[in-house]
């Protein structure tokens, strides 16, 4: 194991330890609710530690502008996407411990808008108020004021992935609700492998640029493990990516993510995708992935939705037809699906299509076989099929998921299809392959092999023809 593993992994333990401190005065389940902002805060005061005097003198030096003419010369004098004015830091706060938490709110306070606007999110003000009742501020603070997060101790793809870890331990001491913001990584890994599989070629160049959008992000690990698996694929490939999330806690773990990264944080929107608050209402995309929550009730955003779909017809999302108010999840394939680019008729390589899209979405059973002949449901799956979008189904096995046992399935779409694929739909029974786990996290009860993810993928790459190029 290497300095930089045994680095990464006693970090990943020393954080995880410190939310045993918090048993008897917080639920296990909302662990993650305080250690994962620390670890932000944490990160971020890292990252401005070598810029912070000129960041304060420089505040000093513009007292009285306009928010919108500081802010830019703030971040250009920290050299981030992010600052802090205030001279305080976690090591100092501890200078005071009677006033810690007041010092605290003073500290936090004094971040740039999108870093305070996340903490809000979290609750954070509430979470110090917990903590000093418990007496557990100070040593919370202590701790995470000796952990060294600074980018030459931790890069940003360690720390990325030391989040993720963190997150994806907390999401399973959660089992009621991990299933809501949370998809198995192995769901993910395979996921990406498929829709990612038709662009080796193309991916394989010096520094190619794609783009990925999520609607529907959670905590954002669809995204993070996007990125991991190009990188993986080739380390000099950029793959910018976009979400956006319904609950605001959820975002903010996105979000932080993104902060802690050092990626564009405007790149995670809060509001519903599907309503009339798309963050990204002009853009289009390489890639689009996504789990919407199954069996969603959508009855709250009826009238925005009704509205677009008879005033803008088939020049807006819902053209095709609207499902049943009980589920929203053809509503989100249908976003998606207009965020699809237009396929390149001149491609500067002819072995290679340029432009156009393509999506994977995890299902229940439902979009496939409910709605009568003539309903929302099946107008929608008579569109899809008739312009030929539908590439194939992928049947996972059942009980994969921490907050249902019902069978799922992913489907992948695309305006791109190979020539020798057109007209065709690939299906693919993976309903057996999986291994049984030794011990359950909720309904979670199987798992996917990184063996059998390799199988499933070699499988839909052979039906489609990719292993006979």
């Amino acid at each position: 194991m290497s300095n930089t593993d045994s680095g990464f992994s006693g970090k990943v333990a020393f954080i995880w330890s410190l939310a045993e401190t918090l048993r008897g005065d917080v639920k296990s389940h909302e662990y993650g609710q305080f250690v994962l902002p620390f670890l932000v805060l944490r990160r971020l005061e890292c990252a401005l530690e070598p810029t912070k005097d000129q960041v304060i003198a420089k505040a000093e030096s513009i007292k009285g502008s306009s928010p919108a003419t500081a802010e830019p010369v703030l971040k250009k004098t920290a050299g981030q996407r992010f600052y802090n004015t205030s001279p305080l830091d976690l090591t100092k706060l501890l200078n005071d411990p009677a006033n810690i938490a007041a010092n605290m709110r003073t500290y936090v306070t004094a971040f740039s808008p999108g870093v305070t606007e996340v903490l809000e999110a979290y609750g954070f003000d509430e979470k110090i108020t917990r903590l000093d009742k418990a007496e557990l501020l100070y040593t919370f603070v202590s701790k995470f004021a000796d952990l060294d997060l600074s980018e030459k101790a931790v890069s940003n793809r360690e720390i990325g992935m030391m989040f993720e870890e963190l997150l994806r331990r907390f999401s399973e001491m959660s089992n009621e609700t991990a299933g809501e913001h949370f998809t198995p990584r192995e769901v993910i890994r395979l996921m990406v492998n498929i829709l990612l599989s038709e662009d080796d070629k193309a991916l394989s160049g010096a520094k190619p640029v794609r783009t990925l959008y999520d609607p529907a992000c959670g905590t954002g690990g669809m995204l993070t493990i996007a990125q991991e698996h190009l990188y993986e694929m080739n380390p000099d490939a950029v793959l910018q990516v976009y979400g956006q999330e319904l609950n605001p806690e959820t975002w903010a773990i996105a979000r932080s993510d993104f902060l802690i990264q050092d990626q564009d944080p405007d790149r995670i929107a809060l509001g519903n995708s599907l309503a009339d608050n798309d963050g990204f209402e002009k853009e289009k995309f390489d890639y689009l992935l996504a789990n919407p929550p199954f069996g969603v009730d959508w009855s709250k955003y009826k009238d925005p939705i009704e509205k677009e779909s008879k005033v803008l017809g088939h020049s807006g999302r819902y053209g095709p037809g609207l499902p049943r108010v009980s589920d929203g999840s053809l509503l989100f394939l249908m976003h998606m699906l207009s965020k699809f680019k237009e396929v390149d008729d001149n491609p500067a390589t002819v072995d290679i299509i340029e432009g156009g899209t393509r999506m994977a979405i995890v299902f229940s059973g439902s979009p496939l076989f409910s709605g009568s002949a003539g309903g929302g449901e099946s107008e929608i799956r008579r569109y899809v099929i008739e312009n030929d979008l539908l590439e194939g189904i992928v049947a996972l096995p059942d009980q994969l998921f921490y907050n249902t046992g019902i069978s799922t399935y992913f489907w992948i779409l695309s305006n791109r299809k190979r020539p020798e694929n057109v007209g065709k739909i690939f299906l693919v029974d993976a309903r057996e392959e999986f291994t049984k786990m030794r011990k359950s996290l909720g309904e979670k009860r199987k798992m996917i092999s990184e063996e059998q993810i390799g199988g499933i993928t070699r499988l839909y790459a052979e039906a489609t023809g990719l292993l006979h190029d």
